[in-house]
Formats: structure tokens, C-alpha cells, sequence
């Protein structure tokens, strides 16, 4: 059983991915986190030492602080936050007990660089249909909740992952890392490449895969996702609020894969008593 302001690493992991998770603050020592460099989904890193000076960031949201082992440096920042009116919690028994339950991690090197608000910078082609908003929903969820996203003419990619050094995803090219690798479409690269291959992600994975090349083949709900997909390209003008509304839609399809699969709507054929 939990102790007080913990939370044991499987009831975590029912809220990794959601809407509703709370901040997750990752606060091992350099020491720690260079022993083991991966973060827990959707993680962030910030010192314990100055706490009293970032506690404040998190105002309004609740707070899940990650230590090594979930003793005394996650319960003293957890502590430190509800000083600061925060609610927080810590993971029991850390990142340790996390990995030995086999849940994901997300390797640190395959994040790319942040900007000095530390938010990583991506950009992709406009007017996004399947893969551009998929790509998008992993990252906010898994990787970095605070991620920015530019969409700017094809021809322009190039001169802005120069110009403000953007990490280009979904685009042709050589030396483009996050893009469509021979059958898989970027979405199976980053679930492959953030090590984010659950059973529920990499059913999505098949879904978003068989809507973005064609092969409506590869999974029932693949021709639903394209269609809802196309209508939400055609309501929205603007790529960002087009995104804003594709996590939802991204939010539902992942709920299905991973709680709701068996269960299936059964609208009475005979009226009761007939």
C-alpha cells in the first residue's frame, strides 16, 4: 500500500498520456540521471537545489516529483511545492522501481536540443492532415509537454530549421531523422525511437500508419481516423488550432487502444417485453 503523498509506479502509468496528468518533475541528481539517461514519458528535468526558485512555475497544476529511488530528494521538493500551494506527490520508489516494472522511458539523447523556456522546437510542412498532428499529439503527451510546433510552407522548412535551429520532422529529405522510413510513417519512427512501443501505442501506430499511406487495409479504424482527420482540415484555416483540435481527437483514439478495444456499442434489436 501507498504511503502518504505517494504514488505507486502502476497507477502512474494510467495517467502518463492523458489530458489530466499532472507535471511530472524528474529531480535526480546529474550524478543519477547520467547513470541512467532516460525520462519517464512526459518528464522534465529540473534541479532540487533551487526549487524555491521554480516551484512557482507550476502554479495551477499538480505535481508528481521523480527521484532515483523516491526518498528523500523527490519528498523534499514535493514538500517544498506544497509550500508553495502546489499539490505534490512523489513516485514511490523512483525512477528504479519504474524501470524494473518494465515501464517505457524515453531515451534522453533522442530528445532534441530546448531553447533557453527549455521547449523543444519542431517544424513541419502546413496544412497538416494525419501524420503532422499525430507526430505532434506523441510528443506533447510522451515527450515534451511543452513543445512548440511550426508549420510554414514546404519550401521554407529548410531556412527555418537553420534559422531557429527547429528540429524538421514529416518532410523529405537525406538527413531528415524523424521522417517515413520504407513502410513506416513518422509516427512508427518516434513510437520506435522514444521507446514508447506499448501494446496501445503501437496499435495507434497502425491505425495512423494505414491512414497516412493508403493502406486502409492494415486496421478497421484507419478509415476513420483519415476521415475525421480530412473534416478537421477542412474546419480548421489555422494549423495551430487544427492541432489544438486533433489531440483531442488523438486523446479518444488512444483511450480506445488501450482501455476499450473489447467493448462494443449493442443496440437492443427487440424492445423489452416483445
Amino acid at each position: 500500500m501507498s504511503s502518504f503523498n505517494t504514488i505507486p509506479p502502476e497507477k502512474l502509468a494510467r495517467l502518463v498520456g492523458t489530458p489530466k496528468c499532472p507535471v511530472l518533475v524528474d529531480v535526480r541528481t546529474d550524478e543519477d540521471f547520467e547513470n541512467d539517461p532516460r525520462l519517464i514519458p512526459g518528464s522534465i528535468r529540473r534541479p532540487f537545489e533551487t526549487v524555491s526558485d521554480w516551484a512557482r512555475e507550476f502554479t495551477g497544476r499538480s505535481a508528481i516529483v521523480i527521484c532515483q529511488k523516491g526518498l528523500k530528494l523527490s519528498h523534499g521538493v514535493a514538500a517544498w511545492l506544497r509550500h508553495a500551494g502546489i499539490p505534490a506527490d512523489t513516485l514511490e520508489g523512483g525512477t528504479l522501481a519504474w524501470a524494473q516494472a518494465d515501464l517505457p522511458m524515453v531515451p534522453a539523447a533522442r530528445i532534441p536540443p530546448r531553447d533557453l523556456q527549455g521547449r523543444t522546437l519542431w517544424v513541419t510542412r502546413s496544412r497538416p492532415k494525419i501524420d503532422r498532428i499525430a507526430c505532434p499529439w506523441l510528443i506533447r503527451r510522451f515527450v515534451d509537454p511543452h513543445a512548440v510546433f511550426l508549420f510554414v510552407p514546404t519550401s521554407e522548412v529548410p531556412g527555418v530549421v537553420e534559422r531557429f535551429e527547429a528540429t524538421p520532422f514529416d518532410i523529405e529529405g537525406e538527413n531528415i531523422f524523424w521522417s517515413h522510413r520504407g513502410e513506416l510513417c513518422t509516427f512508427d519512427v518516434m513510437v520506435e525511437e522514444f521507446r514508447l512501443d506499448t501494446k496501445p501505442l503501437k496499435h495507434l501506430a497502425v491505425i495512423v500508419r494505414g491512414a497516412d499511406t493508403a493502406r486502409l487495409d492494415l486496421a478497421p479504424e484507419a478509415s476513420g481516423l483519415l476521415a475525421a482527420s480530412l473534416g478537421l482540415s477542412r474546419m480548421y484555416s489555422d494549423d495551430l488550432a487544427q492541432l489544438e483540435a486533433g489531440l483531442l481527437l488523438y486523446d479518444a483514439f488512444y483511450r480506445w487502444c488501450r482501455d476499450a478495444t473489447d467493448e462494443t456499442h449493442s443496440w437492443p434489436s427487440k424492445k423489452p417485453g416483445a
